[in-house]
């Protein structure tokens, strides 16, 4: 189906344009997933919330601004993908899915988050790159048994003191952000891998030798006048990276880092849960 037909198609609430839409998708598929992006969609069609037993739902690059409430009836979803859309604001139906462990947000144009997220606590991770955010909202700290979390390409300047309460938390991106200095609640989470703090303004790095989980340091394109410090076979990318934290052999091997969730930079595909 040709994009242009698909955009004309989506204005139409009929229910036979809609099916067009989901071409001729009326049964639940047998590996319980749907994938509508790029339909160039403007409502989800309602059908789709009949199939009570979908585990994934991927929503991403259409022109959807809200949800139909009859989305609650989705109990067994654990993938929810609404990038690239143009949401202003969270739709708080998804907050009933509370199966969800992966869910989607970014390149939208949100500036906070309900409340009501909080209710999502098998949420293991959480996309909201690209958005509108100036702070990340503290209800992000509520998610207890979140793994990684991508807030770049926002406008965060600094981080609230209450994420240090996510312990399951290893991963966080944060490039593109408007951080000043190093955000000094990451220094008290021993148990993150990863930190991308790429493409900020931070003009100096406290030492980070000190956190035994970290894997990997990202920090390149800041204006920072040194390279922070980290313990031996700690991975680091950006300015005086190659010069090492401790004397040791050059051995040329390249460190390997086995994480929980992979790849190592934002991956481009979407991961499963674990």
């Amino acid at each position: 189906m040709g994009n242009s037909l698909k955009a004309i198609v989506a204005f139409v609430p009929s229910n036979k344009c809609q099916k067009y839409l989901l071409e001729d998708l009326e049964e639940m598929p047998v590996d319980k997933m749907v994938d509508l992006s790029g339909r160039q969609m403007r409502q989800l069609p309602v059908h789709i919330c009949s199939f009570r037993e979908l585990v994934k739902l991927y929503l991403s690059d259409n022109n959807l601004n809200h949800l139909p409430p009859e989305l609650e009836q989705l109990q067994n979803l654990q993938i929810l993908a609404l990038d690239f859309n143009n949401f202003k604001a969270l739709p708080l139906v998804v907050c009933t899915l509370k199966q969800l462990c992966i869910l989607y947000l970014g390149n939208n144009k949100l500036c906070s988050l309900p409340l009501e997220l909080r209710l999502l606590q098998n949420l293991k991770t959480l996309w909201i790159e690209s958005n509108c955010l100036q702070y990340l909202p503290e209800v992000v700290c509520e998610l207890s048994l979140l793994k990684t979390l991508h807030a770049g390409s926002n406008a965060l300047r600094t981080l609230p003191p209450q994420l240090q309460c996510l312990q399951e938390l290893r991963t966080i991106w944060l490039s593109g952000n408007l951080l000043s200095e190093f955000p000094p609640v990451l220094l008290d989470m021993p148990f993150l891998e990863v930190i991308d703090v790429d493409r900020n303004s931070i003009r100096f790095f406290p030492s980070l030798a000190h956190l035994p989980g970290l894997k990997l340091v990202i920090y390149d394109h800041n204006p920072c006048r040194n390279a922070p410090k980290v313990a031996k076979g700690v991975r680091r990318v950006g300015r005086w990276s190659e010069e090492t934290p401790e004397p040791r052999k050059r051995s040329g091997a390249v460190i390997e880092i086995t994480l929980d969730e992979k790849p190592l930079l934002p991956p481009a595909a979407k991961t499963e849960p674990e």
